[in-house]
Parts: C-alpha cells; structure tokens; sequence
C-alpha cells in the first residue's frame, strides 16, 4: 500500500523521538518531567461550577461558529487587552490553537503563487503543526533561522524577493515556542510591511501572550489596527490551554478579515469539531475573567526570578521575556537529554526535536527545552538538579 510522499519531509514528532532516545535507558533517580508545556498551575475555581450548570448542553449539537456568548466574550477580551474592536464576525472558535494554525492554511493558502509552488514561511525552531500545514498544502515549507543572532525571531526580510514573491502564509509565534522571545511592535510592523509588499499573509501564534515578564507583548492585531494593514492580511490565534491553565479544555479562537473568517468557517462546517456547549460556557467565564490570568502570571514570574539565580553562572544562558519554557545551552541536546534522565531521572527535551536542518545545520542541536509549568519548589528542585548535572555546581 502506498502513503503520500509529501510527508516524507516531515520526521517524527518530538515526544516519541523523545520517547525512543530514553527508552533504554532506566532512569537514574525519581523521575520529573520538564519536557512537556502542560501547565500545572490551578485551573479556575468556577470551572466546574460552570460545567455542572451548563451540563445539558452535551446533549445538543453546538453551533459550528461558537454561540453568540463566546463570540462576544472574546470579542470584548480582545477590546480590553489591545484596545481593538474585532467584532464577532472576525472571530471563530478553535479545539485550541493547532487546529486552528492547520486548518487556517488549507482554507486561506492558494494552491499555486504566481504561477508556482507556493511558499509557507515558519521560524526554525518553530511549533510542528506549521510544517504539517505547509506539507498538507502541498507547499514548500521554508525554515528561517530564530537564533540568538537574529533575537530569536525569524529575519523573513532578508529573504531573496524571489522566494517572498511565492509565499502565501508567513508563521510567526511570540512570546515564541521555545525561545520565549517577543516580537516588537516594531518587528511586527515591518513584517506587516513585507507581506503587504510580497502579498502574503500572517498567522501570528500568540498562545503564550498572557505569560510574560516585564511587559505585555503586542498584539499582531493591535499593530496591524495602528499601522493601518489590511485586516484580511493578519490572522491571531489563541487559546485558554496557557493563558487559563486549562489545555484539556481544548478552548481557543482565531481572529482575521472577515472575508478570511467566513473561509476558515465554511471548511470548518465540513471537516471540523464545534466545541461542546459546556465548554463554550466554561470558555466565556474565563475570557470574562482576569483575576485567575494575573495570579497565574506572578507564579511564572517567581519562576523566572528562580530560573535567573540558578542558571546566573551559565554562559549564554537567557531568561525568556515570555511564555513558560527555558531554551538553555548546551554543547549537544540529545546527548544532554540522556545524561540527565540516566542520572537523575530529569525529563527534558532536545532542541533539535523542535527544528529542521538546513544547509547542514540544525539551529536546536545546542539547546535543550526546559518546562517552568510545575509548582514552584518542584521547579527549583528540577533546576538545580539540572544545573548540577550539566553545569557542574553541586
């Protein structure tokens, strides 16, 4: 039986690579996992309540869109925390945000551009499902550096104009996964300026927008609103996995044009989940709700602080200006992975899962991910065990 090929592209996703590196290997002391980013933090006390309430609504088909309520409640989040008004006619609900960065591609990236294969840009490192969705397309996916030179964030202006010419969809993430670097409003606007130049549009990933350490990242759509950027030119996606400490809920949104908006729902109405009625309610009472966020905040911050005592010695070591994950150095990942769940039984993951080699060169070999989503003394204790087994202080 044959497969499609344009998945060869595309290795194995990172937590069974991850899974097979250490399979092996016992682990070397009570196992702690920082690999992945689920957050451990309370979920908001009213979730049940709100579940229990709205329990009947399991026994209804729920609207495709997201009801009236939701629509709004996010509508009026949006308002508050950029100072934009996006009506609920730009926005659509989301089974969280990978569904969305996926079936957002299939529905707003042509099939050819300029009479050519079309490009798909993504930083390298960078959140899997960009990949898939370009590949799924039939797209050529283009992994542009995210390094320190660069500030962690994609450099997509330094790009041949041939290849800009070709690209349909510009994948952008901040604060970013893993680096945690934030993009500026005035990244962002130049970026604006590029895909109105080349004809493209962005999908700015902003997942990890309400977890930050100084200063509240900009939004692509409030950059966009100011700057006076076509509205069908940039899609936001985000979610409550982060923001509410609830990824089981599977509860985001992707706001854009309206013209967009009304694509992304007509294949939505064909080949995707409408989120259940309870969770719709569950969904309004935490958009409504700041207190839960800004509490959630100020254990991450701490974790920061803690994260700056312990790694203060490592050269190269840089504290994320947000998000929940350490992007800590090393002279090989992999290798780092083993030795410390073979001697401490410490669970992280290689960077180079996260990445693509290009020109010979894989921009996450020297890096590992490290999760800050435990409470905080679990915390403390898997870094400092980390950074007594790889950066030799007892």
């Amino acid at each position: 039986m044959q497969f499609p090929e344009r998945f060869s592209d595309l290795p194995e996703y990172a937590f069974p690579r991850l899974r097979a590196l250490l399979a092996d290997h016992p682990a070397g002391g009570e196992v702690m996992h920082m690999s992945i980013g689920e957050p451990k933090h309370p979920m908001p006390s009213f979730v049940g309540q709100v579940i229990a309430q709205n329990l009947g609504g399991f026994g209804k088909y729920p609207a495709n869109d997201g009801t009236p309520e939701l629509l709004e409640a996010i509508s009026g989040w949006i308002g508050r925390r950029y100072n934009v008004a996006v009506g609920p006619n730009r926005i659509m609900t989301l089974n969280g945000t990978r569904e969305g960065l996926f079936n957002a591609a299939l529905a707003l990236s042509p099939e050819t551009r300029n009479g050519a294969r079309p490009v798909i840009l993504m930083p390298n490192p960078f959140y899997q499902v960009y990949a898939m969705a370009a590949l799924a397309l039939g797209a050529e996916p283009v992994y542009v550096p995210a390094t320190a030179e660069t500030g962690f964030l994609p450099d997509y202006e330094a790009l041949p104009p041939e290849v800009l010419d070709r690209v349909t969809i510009a994948y952008i993430c901040s604060p970013g996964n893993p680096q945690g670097a934030i993009a500026s409003r005035e990244y962002l606007a130049r970026l604006m300026a590029l895909a109105e130049k080349h004809d493209f549009r962005i999908f700015s990933d902003e997942c990890y927008s309400e977890i930050w350490r100084d200063t509240p990242p900009p939004g692509a759509l409030d950059v966009a609103n100011s700057t006076g950027t076509d509205p069908e030119r940039v899609f936001v996606f985000h979610s409550l996995s982060k923001r509410s400490n609830l990824p089981g809920l599977r509860s985001g949104f992707v706001a854009g044009g309206p013209e967009g908006i009304r694509q992304i729902r007509k294949l939505r109405a064909f080949a995707g989940a409408p989120l259940p009625l309870p969770i719709q309610a569950v969904s309004v009472a935490a958009w409504n709700d700041e207190a839960h966020v800004e509490a959630s905040r100020a254990l991450y911050q701490a974790k920061f602080d803690l994260a700056d005592r312990i790694f203060a010695d490592v050269a190269g070591y840089r504290c994320p200006e947000g998000g929940f994950f350490l992007w800590l150095p090393v002279p090989d990942g992999e290798a780092a992975t083993l030795k410390l769940w073979t001697e401490t039984g410490l669970r992280v993951l290689p960077g180079a899962y996260l990445a693509r080699e290009v020109d010979g060169i894989n921009p996450g070999a020297g890096f590992i991910r490290v999760a800050l989503v435990a409470d905080h003394d679990d915390t403390e204790r898997g870094l400092t065990t980390l950074h007594s087994c790889l950066y030799g202080r007892d």
